[in-house]
């Protein structure tokens, strides 16, 4: 189901590309994404800060809406402790990587296409992807991002973009209890929470 919902992406993308004229944007970025705590039930890990590096391609049917799709990766550790703060994973071996794949828009707000600064903001949706000690886990995946777009002369343009991005998944259950002593079991949800800064370096291509 996860490879379907990647494949899907990319066709829709692909199919938009072919739909009519308009802009294609090749990105190229790198950033910092800072720490993050994700509890689970007797434990949790502390998501290191780390570098973040990816690209995307941007097509723009109209001068101030795109789509964009767009993989991320940062290479990162994950040290899991228990609720006393003692680490029951050696240092050495917590070492992983946090990708996301997503599909998404953004809105530029100038009103005028010929602008050279220009800001902007977007969503999108995909995966992400989570690995650690050979072992990858694919899970529902989302970001939104402000930047501002910065224009030149040439194809070449940049931006500087500040971004969320979150990874949620199932992780376990509790039992809760209804008044009149009926049993629920709920699932428990571990969500990633990433913020960071990038710089992205885009190559603006007429169709």
């Amino acid at each position: 189901m996860k490879k379907i919902l990647i494949i899907i992406s990319i066709a829709l993308s692909v199919g938009a590309l072919r739909a009519q004229p308009g802009t294609i944007s090749l990105n190229l970025d790198a950033g910092y994404t800072f720490h993050d705590k994700v509890n689970f039930d007797a434990f949790y890990t502390d998501v290191q800060a780390a570098f973040r590096y990816g690209g995307g391609i941007e097509y723009f049917a109209d001068f101030n809406k795109s789509i964009t799709l767009k993989y991320h990766r940062m290479d990162t550790y994950f040290p899991l402790y228990r609720n006393s703060g003692v680490q029951i994973n050696p240092s050495n071996d917590n070492k992983g990587s946090v990708n996301y794949i997503l599909l998404g828009g953004n809105t530029y707000l100038s009103p005028d296409p010929d602008a050279k600064i220009n800001p902007y903001g977007g969503l999108g949706l995909g995966v992400g992807i989570i690995g650690a000690n050979d072992n990858t886990a694919t899970k529902f995946a989302w970001d939104a991002r402000l930047g501002v777009k910065i224009k030149t002369a040439s194809v070449v343009s940049l931006k500087l973009e500040a971004y969320m991005q979150s990874i949620i998944s199932t992780f376990g259950s509790d039992v809760w209890y209804g008044y009149y002593g009926g049993a629920y079991v709920v699932p428990d949800y571990a969500t990633l929470w990433q913020f960071g800064f990038s710089g992205i370096v885009c190559f603006d291509f007429k169709r």
